[in-house]
């Protein structure tokens, strides 16, 4: 269903029709509501008195849209006076009605139409509207009231056209036509201050004087007209006319050229007329017009070419004529005569007809700049070019804009996202050690086991973010992108640290002693052989991975194993079985234990238990008394040879010999036992083991695609397998059964087999670009390149990384440029004015002068077929000329011989010349014997190949050659050292000048255009320390402490090189390790006590107190029982030497017998005070009941410290260095301290007393540390050169950059100053157009009129250094381009006006002033701003003024424009009279711009005036007294009379000062400061009056009077101790103004 809606404005009608199902309905309004203008009131008269007034007419109401709705309206009856009254008082026949049918729009109508709004209108002052202009009364403030406007229509939607207003109300409110706005304040118009007057327009009798100003700022927003620009006055010179020389001047007035035109048919040729007219009326001039035709003028610029893209250039020529006229220096016409004399002057010549700039169509539009969304919200802009299909020619209309760009996606919220770019890296490389080393290392160390800490490196790279919608693949494979597209952020880290595990040598412990003989396998016992074993422990507790230790435990084979024993234990004393005395029992405590002690189960030993009671003595009184065996003997071997074995004894003694009747003693040879020991051979034999092999897979263990609980995958699991073998010591391997089986260490342990990784690699890069545009023929083939980069390196057998990671293709077959070039046609026969228009004109009627000759251009292709024009604009270079001038002899003409051949040339530097000569009558002609109009000899420079090399500016740095060959992509990692030092090359630019001194291109002096040196870079040395000292002794003489060894320094570093470490005073680094030294190496041997010798005297039993003895001797600790012979005494410790002999006590018969003296009890710890300990022995054998009792059996002795009592403490050495491996640089290490045990006395004793004392150590032994690694700064490649930053030139310079990647660390070589390297371009010559200045206005053939001034456009080389040398002009102009191109986009040419005398005429064009823009309180809201220019007249004779041109002035907008202010000035007062002027905020004085209102007075009046006798206005601006008279004053200090001064001459007249008239003195001279003083204080020679200097000390004690009366007043009664304030000085003033 659709609806129409057709309009009839005309007729008031709408009609809306309904396509539906068959049925048109149509709808009519009434006519009156659109045709009746609505009113809010209607008036309709009854009487003179009341009438009917009707409201407007309500909305139409309807239950349905269409034309069925009622519209209502209030009507009421008012009086004539505008009150309301009863509808009666009016005649209803005239009521009008108040409803009426009206059309109800629907809701779908609103679609229909729409209101069109235009723009708003430039804000434009109120009163313009009115066309009056109101004063201004007041200051404008900021801004002032405006009103701007716009249309408003109502319109249909669907073809945009207007319809009534009325429709569109129905549906919305009229938008606002006008609203108020606020424009600037006026702005009046400011000019300059005049300049200085002309001089006198006549040297003789009265002139007129002339001088002009310039206009500033053009008034805007209603601001002051400009003021006249140019004043006048009269002159006189005091030079008197002479009498006979005529009144006025005349000058030959030329016109303008016409323009230029075809010459007529033959047949339709005018038969001009020349006419003279001598009228005196100024308007109309004495002219020499033709009088022509211009129906067919300029038809050729219509249809001259019928295509656009023509195949070829015709050029036309035409004529064109210009007015001459003899102008009087009055400003009246004269007779040509007057002014011509002889010569005809030149009223027409030959001319090119003017052909227009053609372009082709505009190339469709570039892709808009801007194709993504950012933050930046700057819009994007496209072009669209065209070509130029017809040079224009002879002033034809110039060439359009050849480009437009226009902005685009200015919103861009269509556009998708800009791509983000990051930076990636790859892996990290693998860790190195190398690069931290010295050269002096580097040169020693065994590179393959290095370890410690070392460096490691990556690659990065930029890519484009994956746009979030994207499908997430994996985020390190992006395309790497340039890398200039990542520079807003920090690239990641290229170096870290990281570290080699170091392999630690195994710190053993000592031997255990041998072990029982056991079985190999306690559990199974099998065989009557075993094996007794020694262990040793690793000590190292660390993580990090040790080297193949080697073996921990040994073995000796043994016979009769057992691996348990019975345990037996005596419990009790012997007690005898009857008597006191005799035989008895003894309980033993029976238990099976095993080697390790641990009771276990009888069932496990074997044989028989011993029995639980033994058999036991206890001696009677009159028994030998024999004690219990000592302990065994050390071993006197530790193992059994053919030749020896050990042997260990014990020994026991007599204590009572034996009474009679008694058991007799043992003999002698009971008292010592010797049994084997350590019967085993010296064969010792030990597992073997090798290094574990390398983790390879078990097909037995699959753990392949296990995960650890937490849902991580692992790699696989694999096996590492060693060899164990059973090793003799000293001989070597045997078979496996003489090893314990149970010791052998375990040949396979599962490992985790390293993670295949597969070589990752980014995709490659986007081909770089090819070139855009065609190819030159014989140009080398384009190539463009992409590469990738490797992110993680294969390892374990993953996938092998590729071979090409950088490819280059040549680019798809660029198009060859094609070539054309231009055929030149041969020049036609020279062409002058046709003889047709020379008749009607004054001049030489012989057809000859001068001409033009023209010559087609045509375009072919390399094949030599024609092509179009536009393919030679654009390939085959500058158009070749296709006019010149020419002339056809006439018969005065000066006649010459033709050019001679030039002269042969002397060489470079020479010049040559070619003569001609005058020939027939022109030998006679004066005219032709001028040299300068007609030079019979030419000399120029002879042409010279040989160039002068010049080197310019400095040589550059050293360069060093690129390690990585050209085009080649380095490897994944870059680990080579940069070389930083060596041999490299330095440049220095070379100008090549020619022998006219002109810059030329330098390859015709160098091949490379530069000057090339080898140079040397000094290479850094590094600083040396001397090798290591020897260790010194340790620090402790006993016990723990350190050992040091130092390095001293030999070469301070120099160039750069590795700084030294930290040294101290001496220039010296040490290391420190810990050492311990035994407090002795010596120890006391003791033997066995000999028998107790008894001197018996006489036949007395030999009993009682005796002697023993024993040997000691010093031996070395750790020697073996009958090993080393014994040493000095000396050598061991005095201190501790024990006794050599002691009393012994040999009990007689029948005494009491104890044993010895057990062990002293142990203090307490603290050897507390007021403590004791004991010692105990018990009884062997009672005495006899007559003997004396038994001694006492407990013994007690106080515990003294130090004496009998010792304490114990632990002490720990100083810390060693940090200690690394010996393979290692730096990285983590551990340094390490020694436990000492020291006894309360200060002596150092063995670390077990410590332990028996139950001490804990609470010191750390070892605690890790960490040398910093001396990492040297790391740099990036160089970057390749970058383009010359000037293409021509000596400035141009090429940079190359590199930028840290790791500074340097600790000893590291620091980083070098230079990350920037320059060199110069070479010297290329910068060959430009240079466009000349205006040339005066001439005037051609002529004194004054309409004239041209013209400019040159010349190529020129210069330097491009901005130096003042001149640029010099080259002869080729097509180093510099297409001449004739680049002069059709300047203005070559310009009219302009020479005055005659007389004439009144404008001056040319002042210069443009500054930029100004429109400002609100100093600042500014717009960014372009204005200037302007003018032109005043100049008025040469006061009878042509009604002739004068208007002044005129222009602006234009300019950039970066300043605020300026106007505040009025005033000079100082001078007889009432003071300079009053405008000034601008830079300080120009300026007329406008300033507040009229706001001027300051420049006359001063006295208020009230002056009127008493003998007064006058002072320049203070208060009356005052003539001279010889004394002012007399009233209270309020006005003048009340004038009296003469008494005694006082008329010039010496003193005033009354009062001190209401105290003012500052006027501009007069300096003798007159005291000119206003009733007595004077300075007499008339000038001197200082007497009375004055009794006034000044009046003053001066009165002063000091008031001084002392203050100081007595203010002073404090009482003194307080605290100081008063300070207080301020008192300043004293004398102004000089005492009334007297």
């Amino acid at each position: 269903m659709g609806w129409t809606m057709t309009l009839k404005d005309d007729f008031g009608v709408i009609a809306w029709t309904r396509r539906g199902a068959g049925n048109y309905l149509s709808l009519f309004l009434l006519l009156s509501l659109f045709s009746f203008s609505v009113q809010s009131d209607i008036v309709f008269p009854r009487d003179h008195h009341f009438s009917w007034k009707a409201g407007q007419w309500g909305h139409c109401m309807g239950e349905e849209c269409g034309s069925g709705g009622v519209q209502t309206r209030t009507i009421w009856c008012v009086h004539k006076e505008g009150w309301t009254t009863h509808h009666t008082h009016c005649q209803h026949l005239d009521k009008p009605e108040s409803q009426r049918h009206c059309f109800k729009v629907c809701d779908w109508h609103q679609d229909l139409f729409e209101w069109d709004v235009s723009d708003w209108g430039g804000c434009v002052l109120v009163p313009f509207f009115a066309n009056e202009l109101l004063p201004r009364t007041a200051e404008c403030i900021t801004a002032q009231h405006g009103i701007q406007r716009r249309k408003v229509h109502c319109v249909r939607t669907s073809n945009r056209t207007t319809v009534t207003s009325r429709i569109c109300e129905f549906f919305s409110q009229k938008p606002a036509v006008e609203q108020a706005c606020l424009i600037p304040c006026p702005q009046d118009c400011v000019v300059s201050d005049f300049n200085s007057w002309s001089l006198c327009s006549k040297t003789c009798g009265a002139g007129l004087q002339h001088r002009t100003r310039h206009v500033l700022a053009t008034p805007m927003y209603g601001g002051a007209n400009c003021p006249n620009l140019t004043e006048l006055r009269t002159c006189s010179s005091p030079v008197d006319c002479p009498a006979g020389e005529g009144e006025y001047q005349y000058s030959l007035k030329v016109g303008a050229w016409s323009e230029c035109r075809l010459p007529h048919h033959k047949d339709t040729l005018l038969s001009g007329r020349t006419t003279v007219d001598f009228s005196t009326s100024h308007s109309e001039n004495n002219t020499v017009t033709l009088h022509t035709h211009t129906s067919h003028h300029h038809s050729h610029q219509h249809h001259h070419h019928a295509h656009k893209n023509p195949m070829s250039w015709e050029l036309e020529v035409g004529y064109q004529t210009r007015h001459v006229r003899c102008t009087r220096s009055d400003g009246k016409n004269a007779m040509l005569s007057l002014c011509t004399k002889d010569n005809s002057p030149l009223t027409f010549q030959a001319c090119v007809m003017p052909k227009d700039c053609q372009t082709s169509d505009w190339s469709s539009w570039s892709p808009c700049s801007k194709t993504c969304r950012s933050s930046d919200l700057s819009p994007g802009y496209r072009l669209r070019s065209r070509i130029m299909t017809q040079i224009p020619v002879a002033g034809g209309k110039r060439c359009p804009a050849l480009e437009e760009k226009e902005a685009c996606n200015i919103m861009g919220d269509l556009l998708p996202i800009c791509p983000r770019y990051v930076w990636r890296a790859t892996d990290w490389g693998e860790c190195r050690v190398l690069p931290l080393l010295s050269q002096q290392d580097r040169r020693q160390a065994n590179i393959s086991i290095l370890c410690g800490g070392g460096i490691q490196t990556r690659k990065t790279y930029c890519v484009q973010v994956p746009d979030d919608s994207a499908p997430h693949h994996r985020k390190e494979v992006s395309r790497p992108v340039n890398a200039r597209l990542c520079t807003g952020e920090e690239p990641p880290s290229a170096v870290q640290h990281c570290s080699i595990p170091c392999q630690h040598s195994c710190l053993l412990s000592q031997w255990s002693p041998w072990g029982a003989c056991l079985h190999d396998n306690c559990k199974e016992p099998q065989g009557k052989k075993g094996f007794r074993q020694r262990r040793r422990e690793v000590l190292w507790e660390s993580s990090s991975p040790l080297e193949t230790c080697p073996h921990l435990v040994e073995s000796v084979p043994c016979e009769d194993p057992a691996c348990y024993l019975w345990q037996v234990q005596q419990e009790g004393r012997c007690v005898p079985a009857k008597s006191p005395c005799g035989p008895g029992t003894a309980v033993q405590n029976v238990t099976c234990v095993s080697t390790e002690g641990e009771e276990v189960s009888a069932a496990h030993c074997e044989g028989d238990a011993p029995p639980a009671e033994v058999a036991c003595e206890v001696a009677c009184s009159a028994d030998c008394v024999v004690g219990s065996w000592s302990p065994w003997s050390a071993c006197s071997h530790s193992c059994a040879t053919k030749n020896a074995e050990g042997r260990q004894s014990r020994t026991r003694t007599v204590l009572a010999l034996p009474g009679k009747g008694g058991k007799e003693c043992p003999a002698p040879s009971a008292l010592e036992e010797w049994r084997v020991c350590n019967d085993h051979p010296c064969v010792v034999f030990y597992w073997e083991a090798s290094a574990w092999g390398p983790c390879i897979e078990d097909a037995s263990m699959d753990f392949n695609g296990t995960s650890f609980w937490n849902g991580t995958p692992t790699c696989a699991v694999g096996v590492q397998i060693r060899k164990v073998s059973c090793t003799k010591a000293n001989v070597g391997p045997v078979i496996s059964k003489r090893c314990s089986d149970s010791a052998r260490p375990e040949t396979i342990r599962p490992c985790s087999l390293p993670c295949k990784r597969d070589c990752i690699v980014t995709p490659f890069s986007e081909w770089t670009a090819c070139p855009a545009t065609c190819m030159p023929d014989n140009a080398t083939a384009a190539t463009q390149s992409r590469y990738r980069t490797i992110i993680q390196r294969s390892a374990n057998g993953g996938q092998e990384c590729p071979d090409t990671l950088f490819e280059e293709r040549e680019c798809e077959s660029l198009p060859v440029c094609p070539v054309y070039r231009w055929r030149i046609h041969k020049w036609h026969s020279c062409i002058l004015v046709p003889d047709s228009v020379r008749r009607g004109l004054p001049g030489p009627g012989e057809a000859c002068g001068k001409g033009l000759e023209t010559r087609g251009v045509s375009c072919v292709e390399e094949s030599g077929e024609s092509a179009n024009m536009t393919e030679c604009l654009r390939w085959a270079g500058p158009v070749p000329p296709q006019i010149r001038e020419c002339r056809v002899a006439c018969k005065d003409d000066c006649t010459l011989t033709t050019w001679s051949k030039f002269s042969e040339c002397a060489g470079c530097g020479s010049s040559r010349s070619r003569k001609r000569a005058l020939t027939g009558r022109s030998k006679k002609k004066d005219h032709c014997l001028n040299e300068k109009s007609y030079p019979l000899e030419e000399t120029e420079m002879c042409p010279c190949d040989e160039f002068l090399s010049q080197p310019y500016g400095n040589w550059s740095v050293c360069v060093l050659p690129d390690p990585s060959a050209p085009g080649s992509l380095k490897g994944w990692m870059s680990h080579r050292e940069i070389k930083e030092c060596g041999q490299g090359l330095r440049y220095r630019a070379v100008a090549c000048i020619d022998q006219q001194g002109h810059l030329v291109d330098p390859k015709l002096c160098t091949d490379s255009g530069y000057m090339v040196e080898v140079c040397h870079i000094p290479c850094p040395l590094d600083c040396k320390l001397s090798d290591w000292s020897a260790w010194s002794s340790c620090s402790a003489s006993c016990g723990s402490g350190l050992k040091i060894r130092s390095k001293w320094l030999r070469e301070k570093a120099f160039n750069g090189g590795r700084p030294c470490p930290r040294l101290d005073l001496k220039n010296q680094v040490y290391e420190a390790v810990r050492c311990h030294r035994e407090c002795s190496q010596y120890e006391w041997r003791i033997e066995p006590w000999s028998i107790c010798t008894i001197n018996t005297v006489d036949d007395l039993p030999a009993c009682g107190e005796g002697v023993q003895s024993r040997k000691i001797r010093c031996v070395k600790k750790g020697t073996m029982i009958g090993e080393a012979s014994s040493v000095d005494d000396s050598l061991c410790d005095q201190d501790e030497a024990p006794p050599r002999a002691q009393v012994c006590f040999l009990a007689c018969p029948d005494d009491c017998v104890t044993t010895p003296w057990g062990a002293w009890s142990n203090c307490p710890l603290q050897c507390d005070q007021g403590t004791a300990r004991n010692r105990s022995r018990h009884i062997l054998r009672h005495p006899a009941s007559t003997n004396p009792a038994c001694p006492d059996l407990v013994q007690s002795e106080p515990c003294v410290l130090n004496s009998t009592c010792f304490t114990y403490q632990h002490r720990v050495s100083d810390w060693s260095t940090c200690q690394l491996s010996e393979n290692a640089i730096c990285g983590q290490g551990s340094r390490l301290r020694l436990l000492d045990c020291v006894r309360s006395d200060g002596k150092i004793v063995e670390l077990q007393k410590c332990q028996q004392f139950g001490l804990i150590n609470k010191w750390r032994l070892s605690e890790g540390c960490v040398v910093d690694c001396p990492v040297s700064c790391m740099l990036s490649d160089w970057s390749p050169w970058a383009e010359c930053s000037h293409t021509c030139g000596s400035r141009g310079q090429s940079v190359r950059t590199r930028r840290i990647l790791q500074e340097a660390h600790e000893e590291g070589r620091p980083c070098p100053n230079q990350l920037t390297q320059t060199k110069p371009c070479p010297v290329r010559p910068c060959y430009t157009w240079l466009l000349s200045d205006w040339s005066p206005c001439t005037v051609e053939g002529a004194a004054c009129g309409e004239g041209l001034r013209r400019r040159n456009l010349s190529c020129v080389v210069h330097w491009g250094d901005g130096s003042e040398s001149p640029p010099q002009s080259v002869e080729e102009d097509e180093l510099c381009g297409d001449k004739l191109r680049r002069q059709i986009q300047q203005e070559m040419e310009q009219p302009c006006f020479v005055p005659c005398p007389g004439d009144c005429h404008l001056t040319v064009w002042s210069s443009w002033s500054s930029c100004q823009l429109t400002c609100l309180e100093g600042r500014s809201f717009e960014t372009t701003g204005r200037q302007a220019r003018s032109r005043a007249v100049i008025i040469q004779v006061m009878e042509n003024q009604g002739s004068c041109p208007h002044q005129v002035f222009e602006t234009q907008p300019c950039k970066g424009g300043k605020c300026h202010s106007y505040q009025w000035r005033t000079g100082g007062w001078s007889n009432n009279v003071r300079a009053v002027w405008c000034q601008r905020s830079d300080g120009v004085n300026v007329t406008g711009g300033c507040f009229p209102q706001k001027r300051p007075t420049t006359v001063r009046h006295c208020h009230p005036p002056c009127m008493k006798p003998f007064s006058h206005c002072t320049p203070s601006g208060v009356c005052g007294c003539e001279k010889g008279y004394t002012e007399v004053m009233t209270t309020h200090g006005f003048l009340d009379y004038c009296t003469r001064t008494p005694g006082v001459d008329n010039n010496k007249k003193a005033d009354v000062k009062t001190n209401s008239g105290r003012l500052k003195p006027g501009p007069s001279q300096a003798q007159d400061l005291f000119n206003e003083w009733t007595l004077r204080p300075v007499g008339p020679d000038g001197r200082v009056k007497l009375w004055v200097y009794a006034v000044t000390a009046v003053g001066f004690i009165l002063i000091l009077f008031i001084i002392a009366l203050s100081f007595l007043v203010c002073k404090p009664t009482k003194t307080t101790k605290t100081s008063p304030p300070p207080q301020k000085p008192l300043t004293l003033a004398y102004d000089g103004d005492m009334d007297m």
